[in-house]
């Protein structure tokens, strides 16, 4: 009421004057919004990243409360106002216009952070892991520097500020030393990149693919279908082992034959194990020996490599070269050895004196 009862007061062609301004002013930044969003529209759509889809975007978002306001102000200078309500319309102002710079800041953060995934490609993984913790971090840094800049212009003496907040700051991160510590974490998962959305790992007893990295913690979708939630302190505490790295898979496996077996057989089966396994696509041989000679069986050890990380298709190439295996030793006769137990006995026949042949 203090401030409305000069502004009734005022001549009635200030009013007009100032009324005018508002109108007109409100009008052509409406409008001016509402071209530069739908330039930006367009620019978005053909993919666009230049500097002035930026300036597009940032006209577009300015919020039209912040339009009004601007306005508003722009028609009172016109009156005649009281020192203090003048302060107060001021005041008003700049934390308004202080929030819609911060608003422009958030856009603009966001326009880098989209620009930056454009230019690594959506099947960067690494980028999408890294920049969304980037692109929070900035956005922490944007809004303080705004809040302390509006402290500032209000007269508020953010020397003292900092400094109460500082001493402050030390009990407060005792009792946060647990959230600043997965913070601090998650920061070095983004720059060191240890694993990336979408890789395989496994942590401790815990198996399953990277779905999401945030501030605090990093969830997991189990093999078994259920989400596991690890704080990012907890998970650089492990020890991690990340199957998306996996370029390719060592498989050792061993093969069993008969004591039966003929030696020239014998001879013969590393030789065809290895035939089977380079006939195979996406395997890479190693190495094939007979090994051991163990309780039931003659043993032949084998090393081959998967070309491919997938696990289903190890296990696809694994049975193939299985069944390849026992067509081959059907067709010449050789037998897998499987558990058993020979008992032999013996009989001893005393030999008796009057059993012996006559003149010995």
């Amino acid at each position: 009421m203090l401030i409305l009862l000069p502004i009734l007061r005022s001549a009635p062609l200030d009013l007009l004057q100032g009324a005018a301004t508002a109108l007109v002013l409100l009008g052509a930044t409406l409008l001016a919004r509402r071209i530069a969003a739908h330039y930006f529209r367009r620019a978005h759509a053909a993919g666009r990243t230049d500097v002035m889809e930026l300036a597009f975007e940032l006209v577009s978002r300015t919020a039209k409360f912040f339009l009004v306001v601007v306005s508003l102000f722009a028609g009172l200078q016109f009156l005649h106002l009281p020192p203090r309500g003048r302060e107060l319309i001021d005041s008003a102002v700049t934390l308004i216009s202080f929030w819609q710079l911060g608003v422009w800041g958030s856009v603009a953060v966001n326009w880098w952070l989209e620009r930056s995934r454009r230019s690594h490609g959506d099947d960067d993984r690494a980028a999408a892991s890294s920049l969304a913790v980037i692109a929070f971090i900035v956005k922490g840094v944007v809004w303080m520097m705004v809040v302390l800049m509006a402290l500032e212009n209000l007269g508020v003496n953010i020397t003292t500020l900092v400094a109460g907040l500082g001493v402050g700051g030390v009990a407060v991160a005792l009792a946060l030393q647990n959230i600043l510590g997965d913070l601090f974490a998650s920061l070095s998962i983004t720059f060191d990149k240890p694993f990336f959305v979408g890789d395989s790992v496994s942590v401790d007893t815990f198996t399953g693919t990277v779905e999401h990295i945030g501030i605090k913690s990093t969830r997991l979708q189990s093999i078994s279908g259920e989400e596991i939630v690890i704080s990012n302190a907890d998970l650089l505490k492990s020890r991690l082992r990340n199957y998306g790295r996996m370029v390719e898979r060592r498989v050792l496996f061993t093969v069993g034959v008969t004591y039966e077996t003929p030696l020239q057989m014998l001879e013969q089966i590393p030789g065809i194990i290895r035939g089977i396994i380079e006939a195979t696509a996406d395997t890479r041989f190693g190495r094939s020996h007979f090994s051991a000679h163990g309780a039931v069986s003659l043993d032949f050890e084998t090393v081959y490599y998967v070309l491919n990380a997938d696990y289903t298709r190890h296990m696809d190439i694994q049975q193939e070269i299985h069944l390849k295996l026992h067509r081959e030793f059907a067709r010449l006769g050789v037998e897998f050895a499987y558990p058993t137990q020979r008992l032999i006995m013996e009989r001893a026949i005393a030999a008796r004196p009057e059993a012996a042949p006559a003149g010995v």
